[in-house]
């Protein structure tokens, strides 16, 4: 099985989190802020990743430090699942309507950290969590995860089907992603034979 733990501290946080790709989906989050730890439960759901995420933040300060330094954490265990990225799909997306909203994702697992990020909301809040805090989180993980990442609602009203049709999306695309490509299993998907298997290293193409 593809896992990682990753513990990540800080002055600001302590995060810790127990990560398998081949999993069913099974979860268990805790950070101190209840939309989040929804959100966190849906990306485990749907992308079939057995999940575990405990965060401490300095939540008397705001909920940024949590959950920006959860992003890093949580793709710092995808790129140690990873490995050498050997055998993977590498390319996923996903289309999710939720009633009213359509939201697009499409990701690259590449070794080249970049986000593009088009979700607009109304409102500052979803329950305690501030609205804004969403595209850090996704920045977060494409960065450490080392992940090309586009993000796009095509329309929309109700905020928490937008950012819950964005996380949907995000689960889809990497249980697409990851998944071991049964007529490639034992080579690298680039040209250059590298994906940079951990944040920071050579990227392929």
């Amino acid at each position: 099985m593809r896992a990682a733990t990753i513990q990540r501290k800080t002055s600001e946080t302590d995060v810790s989190i127990r990560l398998a790709l081949d999993g069913s989906g099974q979860r268990a989050v805790t950070t101190g802020i209840g939309f989040f730890d929804h959100m966190l439960e849906q990306l485990a759901k749907h992308a079939l990743f057995d999940l575990e995420v405990t965060t401490r933040g300095d939540l008397h300060v705001d909920g940024h430090h949590t959950v920006e330094d959860t992003g890093l954490a949580l793709g710092e265990a995808l790129a140690a699942a990873l490995g050498d990225r050997r055998g993977i799909t590498r390319y996923g997306d996903a289309l999710i309507p939720m009633d009213e909203t359509l939201t697009r994702v499409a990701l690259d697992i590449s070794g080249r950290p970049y986000l593009v990020w088009k979700v607009a909301f109304s409102q500052p809040r979803l329950g305690t969590m501030d609205t804004e805090l969403f595209k850090e989180f996704f920045q977060a993980v494409a960065q450490t995860g080392g992940i090309t990442l586009h993000v796009e609602t095509l329309y929309g009203v109700n905020n928490h089907h937008i950012i819950e049709s964005a996380f949907k999306g995000l689960a889809r695309a990497l249980r697409a992603a990851v998944a071991i490509d049964p007529r490639a299993a034992q080579s690298i998907p680039s040209t250059k034979g590298t994906l940079g298997g951990t944040p920071g290293g050579a990227a392929g193409s």
